[in-house]
């Protein structure tokens, strides 16, 4: 099973300076910052997935800049994710249409001729057809029966594409086409992706797994695998339960793109830094939040109405990682850290919550969660390239440069856990 990293131009800046958070001194973002394959000796995934939606084009705007976009349609994937050297230049890039992007119009903005070029022009070696995501999911409709009028409408443009898609692929060198499985139960998923394979295709890409629960993507996993031939193999798109995959290895998948473990190291409310436990499973730990005070509108606004004292706020702020960094070599306890911590946290949340009771109970809750991750010192043990550049570093939520390189982190220790937990498949 490979995991494919569903990438949005995710860098780093090695040489960002933690005492004083500055980029490195003539940074230039692209060149000079590096993707997670170039951080790490070996990349901590077995591919790359690059969407059409977070590329965007001259009609609607993606994630890249017009530069990135630019580039990218000049030089090719390859190329423009620095894979094109001896030792990735036979990583699989993977590429998607980027649905969700489009899921409030009434049909895709894209043909297949349009995706067939995108993809050629890139260099792909696998594609996905063009599909339009159904969000409703009913376990107990039966056969293609039970669909809204724009259920079953989006069920067959997804299919027509694919049948189109297929044809306008075929003079691709290197590249394989995956057809888009789309539907609102796990019958009329099962059916989609049988009728795929009558079309031709070998490689399915499972779509609208995002919103399903875990005995979803059972039910519909399992209505798909038992109408193909066991040689048809199946890909998860953007498969945000990636940390359960283990629950899913019995119905044959090949591949699953994800960004979770990069995403939940700053977009999770505790669940931040990823550690592999003894018995084989993961772990979670919450980064010890010592947030810009500077850089918060509220806090700015509460300094000029006079509600909060700037050089204070400042004064905590310094203080807390002053000690944090102490803690680190020793030279402080982490009673000492934890207490400078929350002392910069009460001030800095006194604007989010009116009463008193309610500013108390959220440092409660941050106080136990903070004691654990002193008490455990999880970068000390981890021997990533990662943790033993950035020491503490790695686990404070604080600055892109720092929650990106911990979501760094958690790719490394989570592709380790699925090569453990697949044998290495």
């Amino acid at each position: 099973m490979k995991f494919i990293f569903a990438d949005a131009i995710d860098q780093i800046d090695p040489g960002f300076n933690f005492l004083t958070d500055e980029n490195s001194v003539g940074r230039k973002p692209y060149w000079n910052d590096q993707y997670p394959h170039e951080f790490f000796k070996k990349a901590p995934y077995d591919g790359v997935l690059i969407s059409r939606g977070i590329v965007g084009d001259s009609s609607r705007k993606g994630k890249y800049s017009d530069a990135h976009a630019i580039r990218f349609r000049r030089e090719g994937a390859r190329s423009f994710l620095r894979m094109n050297n001896a030792l990735y230049k036979d990583m699989p890039i993977y590429g998607d249409c980027g649905a969700f992007s489009y899921v409030m119009e009434k049909v895709p903005p894209y043909t297949p001729d349009n995706m067939a070029g995108f993809y050629a022009d890139g260099g792909f070696n696998f594609g996905c057809s063009v599909d339009h995501i159904i969000f409703g999911f009913r376990p107990e409709d039966k056969g293609l029966d039970g669909a809204a009028p724009e259920e079953r409408e989006r069920f067959d443009i997804t299919q027509q594409n694919a049948r189109d898609f297929l044809k306008v692929t075929k003079g691709i060198p290197g590249f394989t086409p995956m057809g888009a499985v789309q539907g609102w139960s796990p019958e009329s998923m099962g059916i989609a992706a049988q009728n795929l394979e009558k079309m031709g295709y070998k490689y399915l890409a499972i779509g609208g797994m995002v919103p399903l629960d875990a005995k979803q993507v059972h039910l519909a996993l399992k209505a798909i695998r038992n109408k193909l031939k066991p040689s048809t193999k199946l890909h998860l798109l953007g498969f945000a339960k990636a940390e359960q995959i283990s629950e899913f290895t019995d119905y044959g998948i090949a591949s699953f793109d994800s960004t979770s473990p990069l995403l939940r190291a700053f977009k999770d409310a505790t669940a931040n830094y990823y550690v592999n436990r003894a018995d084989g499973l993961l772990d979670y730990y919450t980064a010890i939040r010592v947030p810009q005070a500077l850089e918060n509108r509220k806090l700015t606004n509460a300094v000029r109405e006079g509600n909060l004292d700037q050089e204070e706020l400042a004064q905590r702020e310094f203080a807390a990682l002053k000690v944090l960094r102490a803690f680190d070599i020793g030279k402080a306890s982490g009673a000492d850290a934890a207490k400078h911590v929350l002392s910069y946290l009460r001030l800095f949340l006194s604007v989010d919550y009116k009463t008193p009771l309610a500013l108390d109970k959220a440092l409660a809750k941050s106080e136990k969660s903070l004691m654990r991750t002193l008490a455990a010192k999880p970068w000390q043990s981890c021997g990533c390239e990662v943790c033993r550049q950035a020491g503490i570093e790695v686990a404070i939520f604080r600055t892109s440069n720092r929650n990106k390189r911990r979501g760094f982190h958690n790719l490394h220790v989570y592709f380790n856990h699925l090569k453990r937990i697949t044998n290495g498949s």
